[in-house]
């Protein structure tokens, strides 16, 4: 299987508000950029909505490192959060409803296709790929200002 690196992020105004995310995939030397926004949106909509992109533009099963300084994404798939809200009808342990249910689900069947690892890195501290997906995050969120 291929390795293959996937940085994302999002990004919103006045959350909510215009949002935009961006994903930068790295594959044997070369990068591929995805980016998109919408007018009414969350931030965690948009961090969840770029993961969702990137793994969608995977052609084929592959090894993939996913990279996000959203601690909402890393920790609903590594720690089982999102497979666990949705065995219990979309609800959190409180009984509360789990926010982004249709992302959610989109994101546990495209990583049931890949083998996933996932790495947490600390946003605006300077890691390049995280602050190119930033910069394209802001960009499309600005279009819809």
């Amino acid at each position: 299987m291929k390795n293959v690196e996937i940085y994302t992020d999002g990004s919103c105004k006045f959350n909510p508000g215009p949002g935009g995310w961006g994903a930068v995939l790295v594959y044997n030397g070369h990068e591929k950029e995805l980016c998109g926004g919408e007018k009414e949106t969350t931030n965690n909509r948009m961090e969840l909505t770029a993961a969702v992109m990137a793994l969608s533009a995977l052609k084929e099963p592959c090894n993939v490192m996913l990279c996000s300084d959203s601690k909402y994404l890393i920790d609903g798939l590594e720690k089982g959060w999102a497979k666990g809200w949705k065995e219990k009808g979309w609800k959190k342990a409180d009984k509360s409803p789990a926010l982004n249910p249709d992302l959610w689900e989109k994101l546990l069947l495209l990583t049931e296709k890949h083998t996933v690892s996932y790495t947490w890195i600390k946003g605006h501290a300077g890691h390049p790929y995280n602050e190119r997906c930033d910069a394209m995050a802001q960009a499309e969120a600005d279009k819809y200002k």
